[in-house]
């Protein structure tokens, strides 16, 4: 008789997909296509699981930065050669919360809320209606409405940029809710990226991290992404026993030194575990971490009601036919 194949649940609401999303098609096992470095920290041969250093001391306040976006509308537009060109109409907001570690407080720290009309369209022009106003942001290429809301990331990491600088004083640590992207020359910033989409490192390797412990992280690697930059992986507390359950990797800049980069690994695991959610709370426990999901909620509630702001599009496309 063949033994049973065993399997896990992930933890996370069937509706937010799954904590670890697999590249391709082809399972966990389905390669990057990225050049790894996996040398960085520790030679490859050498790889363990590292656990929290105990010279290494929190920092007294962390900013936790994210954004949240929105489509309105969908829109065509009508050009003067009988052309038309695809459109949406989108909301986005960013904001930072400011945890003080010493005072066990967590607050509001700063937010934005930007629109825009995102479209090829070289006749098009800003929406306006009252006091709400879509300035176009036009896209290079044909403009396919299935491309169109990739357009809406660079103005809303602008924005995340803009209120986490307001903020910011030395010796603090940002964390930014996905990859760093064009942030990466922002100082004293981590990248945390709780949706593993790909599986960057060897079979050996991945054996280290799905065999972290809570609290644990791999050794540190560089990826030779068009990016680049530090990354390791490190598992949050979590009860369940899957393999990849409640694992987040990190990124960090490509322009620090190997030891700058080893020095913020070694802060990531004393400083995020503390904030990781669980179970009961949070469907996307314990990746999605306290301040980010209460931030989420406030974000959207910035964005204004979208069955309202659905009609006001109605009304100024209506207006403009006149």
């Amino acid at each position: 008789m063949v033994g049973a194949v065993r399997f896990y649940v992930d933890a996370w609401d069937p509706a937010y997909g799954a904590s670890f999303e697999a590249a391709g098609g082809g399972g966990p096992a389905a390669p990057s296509s990225a050049q790894v470095d996996a040398d960085v920290e520790l030679p490859a041969t050498d790889w363990r699981a590292i656990g929290a250093r105990p010279d290494v001391v929190a920092p007294d306040v962390v900013l936790l930065v994210d954004g949240v976006r929105r489509i309105d509308a969908s829109v065509w537009t009508a050009e003067d050669d009988g052309g038309s060109y695809p459109g949406i109409a989108a909301s986005y907001a960013a904001g930072v919360v400011r945890c003080d570690l010493d005072r066990g407080a967590a607050e509001l720290a700063g937010s934005k809320v930007g629109r825009g009309l995102f479209t090829a369209s070289p006749s098009a022009q800003d929406v306006v209606a009252g006091s709400i106003r879509y300035p176009v942001h036009r896209v290079g290429g044909t403009g396919e409405l299935s491309k169109l809301p990739a357009a809406v990331q660079a103005p809303l990491t602008a924005l995340e940029v803009a209120v986490s600088d307001a903020v910011r004083t030395d010796g603090d640590l940002l964390v930014v809710d996905g990859p760093l992207r064009s942030r990466r020359n922002l100082p004293r910033t981590l990248g945390y990226i709780k949706t593993q989409h790909s599986q960057y490192l060897d079979a050996r390797l991945t054996t280290v991290v799905t065999g972290l412990a809570p609290g644990q992280r791999c050794p540190v690697f560089r990826l030779g992404t068009a990016w680049g930059g530090y990354s390791w992986y490190l598992r949050l507390p979590v009860a369940g026993g899957a393999p990849w359950a409640g694992i987040v990797r990190m990124e960090c800049s490509a322009e620090l030194t190997e030891t700058e980069a080893i020095e913020l690994a070694d802060l990531s695991l004393v400083t995020l575990p503390r904030f990781a959610s669980s179970p009961y709370k949070d469907p996307r426990a314990p990746q999605n971490l306290i301040p980010i999901a209460g931030l989420e909620r406030r974000l959207r509630g910035l964005l204004g009601d979208a069955r309202l702001l659905h009609r006001v599009l109605i009304g100024a496309a209506r207006a403009g036919r006149r």
